[in-house]
């Protein structure tokens, strides 16, 4: 992911022409394109501290906060070629710092990874992380002056829910009248009720997992609750599932399970959708579920998703999903949609057998697309897989593409850069290009995926590669694009600023083109089979629209030029109506030219590229 000649050919033709637009694509941006997601995590985002201290204090190591998204600092992300900004770490979570003068009550390290605290151990849904405040006391009211600002320069706003799992002290200070606190009224007394908030494991306490590989709360630092015990009895289950009073270090130990009515052995409690339903709008589910008795785990997150959306919010993103019953979706969702129909709802989902369902049933917009798209692009970024495996691939999600939420980084994967993954993130170009103009879904961008950044400091909880979200750190690539504050680059290296500008004119390309929001046809087979300087190192597709058409090539090696014919195969010139004639083509990055040439009905574009080039053309 650096200099120029880490591009991918992407060759651009504005003919008059006629084409079939995939109809189960959602409205486009206002630009015209695709949707553009920057995840950003909140805390690390405005941190201009450079100690990087493992396991440091917020004195030591500094924080971010809502109020370093400036205009200016929203303007350049906007520029970056963002639609929607997801504020990662937003909701109140458990986070080892004293806030007791404003009513919050400690939390306890022996069930709190890192320093800064996991995002996904939340602690009180009515609010938000007191470390992102500059006034902790009004900090709801500093995040909705953000949602303002953000809706001000033209992005929206999703945060994380996380259904499946809440922090083992769960407790809301800001809760309206109306709601309940999760496991307020639990019958503690067996191990499942269907409106209990919680699993409870009868006349067992909870204990501490046991240390492994020298592992030490705070990395061994003394603190005042830190003693290797937390009072919870009866114990409960733990939030991957775990059923010991005593989980596993490597266990989600500092969550407990939400129970959304289904029983130990398996069975549901509730009334389960009619598979008729796949096929019914919001109004449907929303009617369905009316006069349906549910459990009331699933009224308390509804009421928590209205509450959000209230305040202003676009949007959500949903920590493991599939974790939750999908009917407990049709639900949720339906409800959201009634209030904002034009909510974007993202789910964390794994298992490609149960995509369809949360789509169709459980009514998401999107899904994290990483068994398949990101697996499979990092196993050819890596060496480890063919480009061949992309065809099949794109042919199994055809149905479903608009809804498969595309990425190369986000806060659970290695860096690019980092020794883990790649190493280097001019590698990843080629991905990049495939994975954000394949289809019609949205693309991801990871706050430093842009700059090449490696992850390597070691901030304590957890093992380097990927950027820490448990403890207070820096991030160095961010923290020179941020500039003190500036926000314009000027502490960038050479090889970081064409690497931001490569991501850039990708990201805003993509969302204002229309055309990738219509057909897409691969091309590599033909490639393939009638090309002999074409391997599975490249990767060719074509994506078109009435009135204007796209052609793809991707050149994935590292070490070989490719020097050749692009072919385009009859039935695409067919379907484009292009004749038998020479075409000036401009490459839209850089200003080179080239030329199309159509014989016989046949495509011919002549290529040099160095490793990992690109090219953007248009006809002229």
């Amino acid at each position: 992911m650096r200099t120029l000649s880490g591009l991918v050919v992407v060759l651009i033709f504005l003919t008059a022409c006629t084409a079939t637009v995939n109809t189960d694509n959602s409205e486009p941006t206002p630009e015209g394109g695709k949707i553009v997601i920057y995840q950003v995590f909140t805390r690390l985002f405005g941190n201009k501290d450079t100690t990087w201290k493992p396991w440091g204090t917020i004195e030591e190591n500094g924080v971010g906060k809502f109020n370093d998204f400036t205009d200016t600092a929203l303007a350049a992300i906007r520029q970056l070629g963002i639609t929607h900004i997801w504020y990662t770490g937003v909701p109140h979570h458990a986070v080892i710092r004293d806030y007791s003068g404003i009513g919050i009550s400690h939390d306890d390290p022996d069930v709190v990874k890192g320093r800064a605290g996991s995002p996904y151990a939340v602690k009180d849904y009515y609010n938000v992380n007191p470390d992102l405040a500059t006034d902790p006391a009004k900090r709801l009211e500093e995040f909705k002056s953000l949602i303002e600002r953000t809706h001000k320069n033209g992005m929206k706003v999703i945060i994380d829910i996380v259904p499946n799992h809440v922090a083992r002290q769960y407790i809301s200070l800001n809760k309206p009248d109306s709601a309940e606190d999760f496991g307020a009224k639990d019958d503690r007394n067996v191990e499942y009720h269907r409106d209990n908030s919680f699993y409870y494991i009868q006349g067992e306490s909870f204990k501490v997992p046991a240390s492994k590989d020298s592992y030490k709360p705070l990395g061994g630092a003394a603190h005042p609750l830190s003693d290797g015990k937390f009072e919870e009895i009866p114990a409960k289950w733990t939030g991957n599932g775990s059923r010991l009073s005593q989980p596993d270090v490597d266990d989600w130990y500092e969550t407990i399970k939400v129970n959304y009515g289904i029983k130990p052995d398996g069975v549901k409690d509730f009334d389960t959708l009619p598979a008729t339903y796949a096929s019914l709008p919001v109004e449907d589910h929303n009617a369905f579920w009316a006069n349906k008795k549910v459990p009331a785990t699933w009224k308390k997150f509804r009421e928590i998703a209205l509450f959000w959306l209230d305040l202003g919010l676009d949007g959500f993103r949903f920590d493991m999903a599939e974790m939750v019953p999908v009917e407990f979706w049709s639900y949720m969702n339906a409800a959201i949609k009634m209030r904002n129909k034009d909510a974007t709802l993202i789910a964390e989902i794994y298992n490609p057998s149960e995509y369809r369902n949360y789509i169709k049933q459980g009514k998401m917009d999107y899904l994290y697309d990483k068994v398949e798209m990101y697996d499979t692009l990092r196993n050819i970024i890596q060496g480890k897989g063919s480009t061949d495996n992309l065809v099949a691939l794109q042919r199994r999600m055809a149905d479903i593409e608009h809804h498969m939420l595309h990425f190369l980084e986000n806060h659970d994967e290695q860096r690019i850069a980092s020794t883990g993954f790649a190493g280097d993130p001019d590698k990843a170009k080629p991905a990049m290009v495939v994975s954000t103009l394949i289809s019609s879904s949205p693309t991801l961008l990871y706050f430093g995926q842009e700059l090449g950044e490696e992850g390597k400091e070691d901030a304590g909880y957890g093992n380097p590669t990927r950027t820490s979200i448990f403890d207070y750190i820096g991030v160095p690539t961010h923290q020179r694009w941020m500039n003190g504050g500036k926000f314009d680059g000027g502490l960038l290296t050479q090889k970081e600023k064409e690497l931001q500008k490569f991501y850039s004119s990708l990201l805003n390309f993509t969302k204002s083109n229309n055309v990738l929001m219509g057909d897409y046809e691969e091309i590599h087979r033909f490639n393939r089979q009638q090309n002999k300087s074409y391997s599975d190192k490249q990767f060719s597709f074509v994506r078109w629209t009435a009135d204007k058409q796209l052609i793809v090539f991707s050149n994935f090696s590292d070490t070989n030029r490719f020097t050749g014919e692009l072919l385009l195969p009859d039935s695409i010139i067919k379907k484009w109506k292009l004749a038998n004639s020479s075409y000036d083509l401009k490459d839209e990055l850089t200003g080179r030219t080239a030329t199309l040439k159509i014989r016989n009905g046949l495509g011919y574009i002549t290529i040099d590229s160095e490793p990992l080039e690109s090219m953007v053309f248009s006809i002229e």
